[in-house]
């Protein structure tokens, strides 16, 4: 489970108890010749806490930066992440925004990196920011507009001298990963994951990054942070988010400021306040870097010291929290939207400090935890509400609580409203079972040892832990502290904070007759230099050639899995888990939805059953003791039955799976609840757009009218079906040839006897049925397919047929992958300022004789459609040549798979993958193969022959009255797919 910003499980860690102590000193000399002739090193204090799951290292330097440290060695990656202690929260009242358009600034560049011409470059950039005051200080609009020109001219001289992207080449060439960045209330946070022989350039690059800010290329990012805004407003989830901190908050900056911005200060952009901004919060005692990965503390702390250390501690401005009064009642709001209707309550909780926090996450637990929770089992289990959910969200000064629901067909949003507050007030009653919030303390822990697998959830508790001033002594202890948490703690604090204090939002579905969008100025395409180099890259690149390359490590499946027999010759694939106690179980089928309609119907059903021993609530109950889930799931081609949790609960786990497989019990009324609960899905999933854009649309350009997406039971049938029919297919699932996977910390002989003593299987069993097959569709004539939806942007898919699977071109594919991604970003967003979210992939077939498809996709408004398409298409038609940019791809590309490591449960589904495009190895040593021999020519022969001119279906959705449909038929015929064409119902 991943880990996710702001939620509880960031709270996940072992109770122990603080240390502090010194690290030894590092000897880069002999032993004489240190005492001889070398000064004494510098000793380094770091704190520890005894029996940390991260064995983590926390130093603060002389400046007052923080460092946190964790060795773990999953891969020779090291996960970066640099946090600055300030976000939305800080902007300026009359600046909103401005902590995010930053982060977007802090990609352009420094004074070295990303200019030909400084000297120059600094003048036009000066008479930018000038003009900018100037206009954000001008109300008539047609001087407005005048300065706009300016501006835009202004900065069309200074983009001659800067070259744009030069970061991100420098980040692609060492084989970074996942380079990126966020902004929220309390924090701006700067994302790396790079290899480990890079740590040193890395670190020294990051260091001048942050030493300065150069507002370069200014006024086409804000037009991608202009696209951004207008996704958030073509997003009712967003927009009710909004509605729910302006009014829990109606004093706090939580609530009063948008991370994104207002239109109107987003229209009104200043390049001095950002700077403002810069000078009092990107300052050392103010930012921390957190690292996770294969690195060597000793000589990690020096490398940052020694680029880093040199940075100036300046005093802090000191942040006044404003206290917000109790809420005397119920505040309903509304918003109105084409998504499907939900209702929504929230509370404010206290901040993440405080210990009643900790119980109101406790509390978010007790309600929904996916599994066993009060709302899991008294309205998700039975049916009550179509869905719903429960979730805190702490955060420093503040916090929320929520409960969302989405009603049944015929089901009004006041009754959703009703039965989520019972559910809450079951907790004020204190009307639960006291075992759930052992069972609640349990989960949390295998969750917190699920995460630490991964560096990228190590590293982010680091940042938690930075940003909201906890000590790391007090956020490794707050597991013990929520272990220590009474069903008395839960009804007190459930009391305090839970009454009429609460805030509800009605989701309606319509037409939202107050939609904003912040209109697009006028914007002159900029030069973006492709080729261009400043001296500090070039020295740069002439250091790459001193780090010693890190070889890559391909799997061997016959080394890497065992592979044993079961009975009845059932094959078993083992790979062995030695970091921790968690085992992952699977039974797969060949066989899914497309050999029967009904499979996947029939094991939705599984979770609404009881057995001869258990019902239903009762199962979930007891997997969620055990620290266990199962889960059935039917994709076309497949049926995966998994079962998770603790191996010292292994075999009491997987005799209750098999008993729930074996004897599940039919219950007509929850049959019926279900096909209600699937009728009401279908209608809201026809109200949101991407649900039409990427699955409809796309499946029916793939295949036609009739397709795997909308060949579904219709209602007839699905109201015909009896639970025997469906139990029956629940029984067959173990009854037809099947393979087991196992990653766990099992020996296989152990695993085996394991296996076959509770593995309930037939003597014989049967082959899989015949599999219906979808022939894909040849697109013959450019065709432009379009589909009407109320949004301010619109969305926009090329999408082109190519030839079938063949693992001769994957090199050619991956390296196209990796360059076009860069051009077309550089292109359509930092050139021409045409979207916020725009890419380009070659994506290779999943199985054998299976087509490969291009698909480019861009999102931008609707008045700017025109041109974001002749964009995508002439650089989809004549791929520029960018030297730069191809040698970076290329050494990006070896770098990423040097350092790449599948491992864990990956490697079966690896191989998985591998066995159902035909192959027998891991496919990536011939990529690394050729990736330093490719050139050039071979790319463009590869777009000519398999991208260029190749016919294409052009999918649009947007809204009607805003689509200029004459840009649209210039790229072939046009036409309107409705709701019920692309569904099927």
């Amino acid at each position: 489970m991943t880990i996710q910003r702001g939620s509880s499980l960031l709270l996940l860690a072992l109770g122990l108890v603080f240390t502090q102590c010194k690290n030894e000193t590092y000897q880069t000399q002999s032993a004489t010749e240190a005492v001889a002739t070398a000064p004494a090193e510098k000793e380094y204090e770091y704190d520890t806490v005894p029996g940390d799951p991260l064995n983590a290292r926390i130093y603060t330097l002389d400046n007052g930066l923080k460092v946190y440290l964790s060795d773990y060695e999953e891969a020779p990656r090291i996960q970066t992440y640099v946090a600055v202690r300030a976000g939305s929260k800080n902007d300026p009242a009359d600046a909103t925004g401005l902590a995010h358009y930053l982060e977007h600034i802090m990609f352009k560049g420094t004074s070295e990196l990303g200019t030909a011409n400084w000297e120059k470059e600094q003048e036009e950039l000066a008479k930018i920011e000038a003009l900018y005051e100037k206009y954000r200080q001008t109300t008539d609009e047609a001087m407005r507009k005048k300065i706009y020109n300016q501006i835009d001219s202004v900065s069309g001289v200074a983009a001659t001298y800067a070259i744009a992207n030069e970061y991100d080449k420098l980040t692609t060439a060492i084989g970074a990963k996942g380079t990126n960045a966020y902004t929220w209330v309390d924090q701006t946070v700067y994302v790396n994951d790079i290899p480990s022989n890079q740590l040193e350039p890395f670190i020294k690059e990051e260091a001048d990054r942050f030493s300065e800010m150069v507002p370069r290329l200014f006024h086409t990012e804000l037009e991608a942070v202009y696209e951004e805004k207008n996704r958030t407003l073509d997003s009712d989830s967003r927009k009710v988010a909004e509605v729910i901190n302006a009014a829990l908050f109606p004093t706090h900056q939580y609530g009063t400021q948008t991370t994104i911005g207002t239109i109107e200060h987003l229209k009104n952009p200043s390049i001095t306040e950002i700077k403002k901004y810069f000078d009092k919060y990107y300052v050392p005692n103010n930012m921390a870097i957190a690292l996770s990965g294969d690195l060597d503390y000793d000589e990690t702390i020096r490398l940052i010291d020694k680029y880093w250390g040199g940075l100036q501690k300046e005093p802090i401005p000191a942040f006044n929290v404003a206290e917000e009064q109790p809420i005397q009642q119920p505040i309903v709001k509304e918003v109105v939207g084409p998504d499907a209707e939900n209702v929504s309550i929230a509370y404010r909780t206290p901040g993440i400090n405080t210990r009643d926090a900790l119980v109101v996450q406790m509390i978010s637990n007790l309600l929904y935890n996916g599994s066993a929770g009060l709302i899991d089992l008294n309205l998700n289990q039975q049916q009550k509400v179509l869905q719903s959910y429960a979730y805190d969200t702490p955060m420093k000064d503040y916090g929320t609580f929520r409960l969302t629901g989405m009603p049944r067909q015929g089901q009004s949003l006041d009754e959703v409203r009703s039965l989520l507050l019972k559910q809450l007030d079951l907790i004020k009653k204190g009307q639960f079972d006291e075992e759930l919030i052992t069972a609640v303390v349990n989960n949390d822990k295998i969750n917190t040892m699920k995460a630490y697998e991964e560096n990228s959830n190590r590293a982010d508790a680091f940042v938690s832990a930075f940003i909201y001033d906890m000590p790391w002594e007090k956020y490794v202890n707050r597991q013990e502290e929520f272990a220590s948490i009474t069903k008395q703690d839960v009804i007190d604090v459930a009391n305090k904070y839970f009454n009429d204090s609460y805030v509800v939002v009605y989701k309606r579905n319509g037409e939202d007759k107050n939609a904003q969008k912040v209109e697009k100025p006028a914007i002159t395409p900029v030069a973006v230099n492709r080729d261009a180099q400043s001296d500090y890259y070039k020295a740069f690149m002439a250091e790459q050639q001193e780090v010693k390359p890190l070889q890559p490590v391909f799997l061997d499946y016959e080394k890497d899995i065992t592979e044993a027999s079961l009975k009845q010759n059932i094959p078993l694939l083992y790979t062995h888990n030695e970091d921790n106690g968690l085992f992952q179980l699977y039974y797969i089928l060949d066989m899914g939805t497309n050999n029967n309609q009904k499979l996947g119907m029939a094991v939705n059903y599984l979770k609404y059953l009881g057995t001869d021993k258990y019902t239903a609530e009762e199962l979930q109950k007891e997997f969620y003791k055990l620290g266990a889930s199962f889960d059935v799931f039917a994709s076309g081609d497949q049926v995966y039955v998994s079962l998770t949790g603790l191996d010292e609960n292994f075999e009491e786990g997987l005799k209750l799976f098999e008993s729930v497989l074996e004897n599940p019990k039919p219950n007509q009324e929850a049959l019926n609840d279900m096909v209600a609960g699937i009728l009401k899905a279908r209608e809201d999933a026809k109200k949101n757009k991407g649900v039409i854009l990427r699955q409809a649309m796309v499946n029916f350009a793939k295949y036609g009218p009739k397709n795997p997406f909308n060949t579904v039971l219709s209602e007839k049938e699905l109201k015909a079906t009896k639970p025997q029919e469906l139990v029956n297919l629940i029984k067959s699932i173990p009854t037809y040839e099947h393979r087991v996977l196992y990653y766990g910390p099992r020996e296989t002989d152990n695993l085996v006897e394991t296996l076959n003593e509770n593995h309930l299987v037939p003597a014989t069993l049967k082959p899989v049925p015949a599999e219906k097959e979808y022939a894909e569709i040849d697109f013959n004539e450019p065709t432009v397919y379009w589909a009407d939806y109320d949004m301010v942007q619109a969305e926009m898919m090329f999408l082109s047929k190519s030839v079938p699977y063949s693992k001769d071109i994957i090199p050619v594919v991956r390296l196209y992958n990796e360059y076009m991604g860069g051009i077309v970003f550089q292109d359509l967003r930092e050139s021409k300022a045409l979207a916020y979210s725009t890419y380009s992939f070659y994506s290779p077939a999943s199985e054998k004789d299976r087509a490969n498809y291009l698909l480019s996709y861009i999102g931008t408004q609707a008045d700017k459609l025109a041109e974001a398409m002749a964009g995508m298409q002439n650089l989809l038609t004549d791929m520029p040549l960018a030297d730069a940019n191809f040698q970076n791809a290329r050494a990006s590309l070896r770098n990423s798979i040097s350092t790449e490591r599948i491992s864990n449960a990956d490697v079966l589904f690896d191989y998985e993958r591998a066995k159902k495009l035909g192959l027998n190895y891991d496919i990536r040593q011939d990529v690394y193969q050729s990736a330093n021999s490719m050139t050039f020519d071979q790319l463009q022969e590869f777009q000519q022959k398999y991208i260029r001119n190749q016919p294409q279906a052009i999918l649009v959705i947007g809204s009607k009255d805003k689509l200029d449909f004459k840009a649209l038929e210039k790229y072939g015929k046009v036409k309107q797919l409705d709701l019920k064409t692309l569904f099927g119902y």
